[in-house]
């Protein structure tokens, strides 16, 4: 047993699949963004207090003095150079170290002579580069974190060389900083890059979905179209075949039919009007077939739907009588013309007519209006009637080639109706309901 597959939903797909990948994006890029510009203002931040360290040390000989000496110190005159590191702002901790990594001088004394262990960061300064990075309590701590003051969410670690005036490193400083202001910015600016990548994710996504979801539509109308047009062909190749077989047949067929009436004035003249009758419908239905076998290659022109919508109800005005259908016509006069061919579109016209009579009941109406829409660019067309309606399903089939709710149809009228008005760049809609009647919109481009 063959298995079938079910049809491929684009638009589905790429809600799902698209929102999670430009959420992702998006969040990794506001991460990469948000980090490296954390990086820069930190380094900025240290590369601020290494200058000013580098001054403090041109005109304070009191720390080359000790950077030479290597003889811890526990105070400092005030006013003094350490004093001065001590109170930069934002301060939580300052220690000075000597090239063997020994704390020489600290803010706080209890970390004065201590040498800890291995410290990449401080290695780094005394190699004579500067080092500086944010940091929050929640990452894992080094040994030289103990006792730092805690009512900081957010610290500045920074390393930088102490130079001699020939170059030459002397030893290190490390800053523990809680630069109040920076955190501040920096926040605001993560905030501001959260915000920002989400709506440049939001953007992007509806953009994609817009695109995707026009190109889904696009491709099921190909779809539908494709279809249509393998089922037409192959209608047409069988309907000129069966068509040109039993026109001659159906001719001769009414001739005799004829020919009894003429003849005999009693016996058989009912017979002789039954195949009349069945003949003419069989006929109607040749025609209808040979519709599909001839292609639609005429040339769009000027057509005014006035004189053709005029026509057509003068030719089903009997019908309509004899049905006892009230008819309402709304043709304005400024209706412009539009892109078509005035027999295909009086062959449209109709058979949707036709469908309308037949559908509704004695006393029943039958409207047909012609509007302007879309900013004067089209016409739309509405052939309107009381009848009984179709339920959704049937709505849903109606203009399928072969599908038809009468009992006496072949299911190609409304078929071959939307072919040719989507052959002139127009689309044809149907509105039903049960108990609610039928209305067709023609929608045609303006010429």
């Amino acid at each position: 047993m063959p298995v079938q597959l079910r049809p491929f939903n684009l638009s589905r797909w790429f809600a799902l699949i698209g929102l999670l990948s430009i959420a992702s994006i998006s969040a990794t890029a506001a991460y990469l963004i948000s980090d490296f510009v954390t990086e820069r203002m930190v380094r900025q931040e240290g590369q601020l207090t290494m200058e000013m360290v580098e001054n403090l040390m041109l005109t304070e000989q009191s720390m080359r003095r000790l950077l030479v000496e290597r003889e811890p110190v526990s105070v400092d005159e005030p006013g003094g150079a350490f004093s001065h590191l001590a109170l930069m702002p934002g301060v939580l901790r300052a220690n000075l170290y000597d090239t063997s990594r020994r704390i020489l001088w600290s803010s706080e004394a209890e970390l004065i002579g201590q040498q800890f262990g291995a410290n990449e960061e401080l290695d780094e300064a005394l190699a004579g580069r500067l080092v500086a990075h944010g940091r929050r309590h929640e990452v894992k701590e080094k040994a030289e974190h103990m006792h730092l003051a805690r009512a900081a969410n957010f610290f500045v670690e920074i390393y930088l060389p102490v130079r001699d005036t020939d170059g030459t490193v002397l030893g290190a400083i490390e800053f523990y900083k809680n630069p109040v202001a920076l955190f501040n910015a920096l926040q605001q600016l993560n905030r501001n890059i959260a915000v920002g990548a989400a709506l440049a994710g939001l953007f992007l996504y509806a953009a994609l979905f817009w695109m995707v979801r026009r190109a889904d539509l696009l491709i099921s109308e190909q779809q539908r179209r494709l279809v249509d047009a393998e089922t037409l062909a192959v209608v047409g190749e069988m309907s000129s075949a069966v068509a040109h077989g039993i026109r001659n047949p159906l001719a001769s067929i009414r001739s005799s039919a004829e020919l009894i009436l003429v003849t005999d004035e009693n016996t058989g003249r009912e017979a002789a009007g039954d195949i009349i009758s069945e003949s003419d419908r069989l006929e109607a239905w040749v025609r209808e077939l040979l519709s599909y076998s001839r292609p639609l290659d005429e040339k769009a022109g000027a057509v005014s739907l006035g004189p053709i919508v005029g026509r057509c109800v003068d030719e089903f005005g009997r019908e309509l009588h004899r049905r006892h259908i009230t008819a309402s016509l709304q043709m304005p006069a400024q209706i412009p013309p539009v892109h078509g061919d005035p027999l295909l579109l009086a062959q449209v016209l109709h058979s949707l007519v036709a469908n309308a009579i037949e559908a509704v009941q004695a006393d029943g109406r039958l409207e047909i209006r012609c509007e302007s829409a879309r900013g004067g660019r089209h016409v739309v067309l509405t052939v309107r009637d009381s009848g009984p309606g179709m339920t959704a399903e049937q709505l849903q089939r109606a203009g399928k080639p072969f599908y038809t709710t009468k009992t006496q149809g072949l299911g190609v009228g409304l078929a071959l109706a939307r072919r040719i008005i989507e052959r002139y760049g127009g689309t044809m809609d149907i509105d039903s309901a049960p108990g609610c009647g039928t209305a067709v919109h023609l929608t045609l481009t303006c010429a």
